[in-house]
Order: C-alpha cells, then structure tokens, then sequence
C-alpha cells in the first residue's frame, strides 16, 4: 500500500463506490488516496448494517474485471427471475431471461460487498487507504487539490472525488444545487428464513402504503432466506422495529400470502427514511461527484449502488484514456466528458424510479386496476421486457468498457 502523500485521486469517502474506484484506478495504473471517518473494526462486523444489495450483472462484470468477484465467490445468490404484482391480485409480471443467458443480478450482503473491497484496496499497490481519518479542509485551483487530514498530515491530488453518500459535505461546500424531496416513507430493512425455497427468484410486490421487495440470499445453515425491503408510512416505521418476531413475521406473511411457507428467525431490523436527490451537476474545479453524493433514488428498482459503479466504470474510463493523452486526472476536458456521459444516465434512472413510486403509491381500486392492467400488458410484450431486463441488468445505454467485463 502506497504511504505517498499524492495521488492522481483523493476519493472522500470509502464505502462500496468510493471503495470500488480506487481499486478500480489502481488496476490502470493510477493512485488514490481514500479518506474514510469509518471503523472497519465496527462496519465490517457481522450486526453492523443489515442491508443488503443487488449487484446488477454488468456492475458484476466490473467487479470481476477489477479482482474483487474472486473474494465474492460463493456469498452470493443469483437473481435467475424477478417477479412483480400489484399486491396479490392475479396478474403478474416475470422477467425470466433466456437459460443461456446470464443471472440478472446477485444478491450480496453489504458487509460481505465491503469488506471484499476493503481487502482489495488494503492489498492495492497503488490505494492508499485512511481509515478513521476525515478531511478537515480542502482548497481546490486550477493547479490541484490540497486537503488537510484530522490525522495532522496534507494531502495532495490533481483530482478530488466526492464518494460521502447523501449528505455529501463536499458538494454541499462547492455550492452544487440539488433537487431533493422526501417520500414520507421508510424502508424497514432485515432478512427471514422461510420453508420453501426462494428458486433465486425476487419479488416485487406493490401495495398502496410502499413496496415490498423479497430478495433471496444464499441458504445458511438454517435453511432458505430472503432479505426484505419493505416501504412504510414514515410515521409507522418506529412501530414495525419494535414489533417482536413473531408479529413481525406474522405481518410479513400477510404481504406475501404464505407463498414460501412459514417464516422463522427474523434477523435484527433497521429504518431508513427514503428521499430522491438528484445534483444540478457532478462535477466543478476538479471536482467529481460519484454514487450517492450525486444521485440518491428510491429503493424500488434496486438500482442504487449499480448508478454508482456506472459512474466509476465511465470515470476511470474517462481518465484512464486522458492519461493516455498526457492529460491530469483533474483536466477540465475530462471533467466535461465525466458530465455528459453520466447525467442524463442517472437522470433518467432517477426520474423512472420516481415515476414508479409515484404511480404504484396511488390509492384505489381504479388505480390497482391501471396498474394491473399495464402489468398484464407488458407480460405480453416481449421486446419490452426484454428492454426491462437490460435495464436491470445494468446494460441499457453507453457501456464503459468496465461494465462488459474488459479493462480500459
């Protein structure tokens, strides 16, 4: 691990994004410094974050392309089907992609996503990773950037990215308008065991008051389980954590109408308030924005951490090729590609997961009627499908060369 005092690129923010480019530049030849206020000892521990994402098969690619899928091998488990319903009314839609073709996602667990990237940037020759350290100030000009550490130590970068999640305070300082609003909702988050068997499939199951996501996970020593996102009424969320298990589970089973049988050991649960926030721009005076500090979407799609390994995969792609034209990483011309290669991506992305949310939120028996009857329909419609499966897979638009598995 290089202990130099600059890098090509100073990354704020070490989570699965900000993790992910820095080992993603050190496979190309470019250095990273990567400043975390974050523990491993306490976020890679088993009760830290129940979460647990689905990792798009292109975002996979990527994974693999940099290293990192050899450490998941096995942690897993394989979205083979998804399968969506307006409650359980009859009618339903299943994007089932063809037997050669491959799995439209995995599911991980985040401590195991995190602490596979923290091994790989700890073992990166060219990543220099400082925990439990946050940046007190940083000057940015037209010659780099310059960031005083809480450890005592300055840092310089021709490059500053922004990977601090939501809240970013780095974008915040740059003056960087937002479009945000909250959704008066919250995603109750935990896992379950059940007594028949997922068949790798996840459900989407929409109801008036918020979707509920069934996301399968690997079988454990227990037997079958499934991680849950499930949307509630923002003011009912504190009440759903300090239900116990069994009305837990009981309530959980009513969602699902007892298609994978009784439910047992639910795991330790969590609440997290749901909003959109889309950036005016990601990037400024050698600036870049990247994941959560430029784009933060609703649960629905389950396409979150995959917009943010789209942004890494097009930013190391952008700079890799820059260097090769003798550029900095902090060039304006790069900065500019950066811009307008992601933002109408993300924008898009952005506003069909708010449309959804919006259109499946409506209340009525006219509404779950249109929405039925619009479920049926694409059923029937196979090149619609197929453009949905794309989409979920992370494939839909300009691919980096990342995202197809091929190193810049």
């Amino acid at each position: 691990m290089n202990q130099a005092d600059h890098a090509d690129v100073l990354i704020l923010g070490g989570g699965l994004v900000g993790s992910a480019l820095a080992v993603a530049l050190d496979r190309h030849g470019l250095s990273a410094i990567v400043v975390d206020p974050a523990d491993p000892a306490v976020t890679l521990t088993a009760g830290f974050d129940g979460r647990a994402s689905a990792v798009a098969s292109a975002s996979h690619k990527m994974l693999d392309a940099i290293g990192v899928g050899t450490a998941l091998a096995g942690k897993g488990c394989a979205i083979r089907q998804i399968r969506v319903s307006d409650g359980l009314a009859p009618g339903k839609l299943d994007f089932i992609p063809d037997a050669d073709d491959a799995a439209l996602g995995t599911m991980y667990e985040n401590r195991l996503l995190r602490a596979s990237l923290y091994e790989a940037a700890m073992a990166a020759e060219r990543v220099d990773l400082r925990m439990r350290t946050r940046a007190t100030s940083v000057d940015r000009d037209a010659h780099g950037v310059r960031a005083t550490l809480s450890s005592g130590a300055t840092v310089t970068a021709d490059l500053l990215v922004a990977a601090e999640g939501r809240q970013s305070p780095t974008r915040e300082a740059a003056g960087i308008a937002v479009a945000r609003w909250q959704y008066d909702h919250a995603a109750i988050i935990g896992a379950f065991h059940h007594e028949r068997s997922h068949e790798n499939i996840a459900y989407e199951i929409f109801y008036s008051s918020g979707p509920f996501a069934l996301l399968p996970l690997p079988d454990d020593e227990v037997g079958h389980r499934s991680a849950i996102v499930w949307t509630v009424a923002s003011e009912h969320a504190a009440g759903m954590l300090k239900l116990g298990d069994r009305g837990f589970l009981a309530e959980a089973e009513k969602r699902m109408g007892g298609f994978l049988g009784a439910l047992s050991h639910a795991s330790p649960r969590a609440s997290y308030p749901l909003g959109f926030h889309h950036a005016a721009r990601i990037t400024d005076e050698r600036l870049v924005l990247v994941g959560d500090a430029a784009h933060g979407i609703h649960p629905i799609a389950g396409q979150g951490v995959n917009l943010g390994y789209r942004d890494v995969a097009a930013l190391v792609e952008v700079l890799v090729e820059g260097r090769r034209l003798g550029l900095q990483a902090g060039d304006a011309q790069l900065l500019a590609r950066y811009q307008n290669w992601r933002a109408l991506d993300t924008f898009m992305v952005a506003a069909a997961t708010d449309t959804l949310t919006r259109l499946f939120g409506l209340p009525g028996r006219t509404a779950s009627a249109v929405r039925r009857f619009g479920i049926s329909a694409v059923d029937r419609l196979p090149p619609l499908k197929d453009r949905f499966m794309a989409e979920a897979r992370g494939e839909s638009g300009q691919l980096p060369k990342l995202l197809m598995g091929v190193m810049v």
